[in-house]
């Protein structure tokens, strides 16, 4: 079940969105250091963790499922976003060299055809990060956040999915140790919790974060692109496809 937009961008806006925002983010950095003259794309609600990559990728779009709703974004500037079927993206094959799915895989009816159109429009040799609630951390067992919702996953579990959609992970590791709390002291030394609590409560973190690469060899498994695809609406000017 997919959240909706409106309450991921509150969730986004308060100080736990914010620190939680923060940790995974550095992760991120730490798996992806550096995009320059790449394409990379967002899948699910993946705004707040695409704005450090503006800079140096060559170009940066974000996919709002339909069932999830769309905002603008970003503030300032030509849009990047735009309203689809998560399992029709309005690429061509082979066009995005990094792709970053948060709140998306955890919330999909059809995880099979999510991560074959994740395949597709994936550049050879290409990386997907995903980052999704852990089914052995507090955050999953919550509702208070966008994390308490939809399926969780063990690394495990993600890692014989990805396999099982023609990726290979890569690596993979954990965020959001602090438990789901708004106390303004907590949130202070987040990050000294949660550098501590890595070495020793690192399974019961509250995110999984996996990285995979594409199995170039199971192209013949691959449809090719449609001319032309349905499904999706643009809801900010400057936005086009890849070329």
């Amino acid at each position: 079940m997919w959240s909706d937009v409106v309450d991921l961008r509150d969730f986004y806006e308060s100080s736990l969105g914010q620190m939680a925002c923060r940790l995974i983010r550095g992760h991120l950095r730490q798996m992806w250091p550096d995009v320059t003259g790449q394409r990379v794309l967002g899948l699910g609600f993946a705004t707040p963790y695409l704005r450090s990559f503006q800079v140096e990728a060559e170009r940066v779009a974000a996919v709002m499922p339909a069932s999830q709703g769309v905002l603008p974004w970003p503030a300032d500037g030509p849009g990047k976003t735009l309203l689809a079927d998560e399992t029709e993206l309005p690429f061509p094959d082979r066009c995005m060299d990094r792709i970053l799915m948060v709140h998306a895989l955890e919330a999909t009816e059809n995880v099979r055809g999510l991560m074959r159109e994740i395949w597709r429009v994936m550049a050879d040799g290409g990386r997907l990060v995903i980052v999704v609630p852990n089914r052995r951390g507090i955050w999953a067992r919550l509702e208070v956040t966008p994390f308490g919702q939809g399926r969780p996953f063990t690394t495990g579990q993600l890692a014989r999915l990805l396999r099982d959609n023609m990726f290979t992970p890569m690596a993979h590791t954990g965020a959001l140790i602090l438990p789901p709390v708004s106390s303004r002291l907590l949130l202070r030394f987040a990050p000294a919790i949660e550098q501590l609590g890595r070495r020793w409560f690192e399974g019961f973190s509250g995110v999984n974060i996996i990285e995979a690469t594409k199995q170039i060899y199971a192209g013949g498994l691959v449809r090719e692109a449609r001319g032309r695809r349905r499904g999706y609406l643009p809801v900010a000017q400057g936005f086009g496809r890849c070329s």
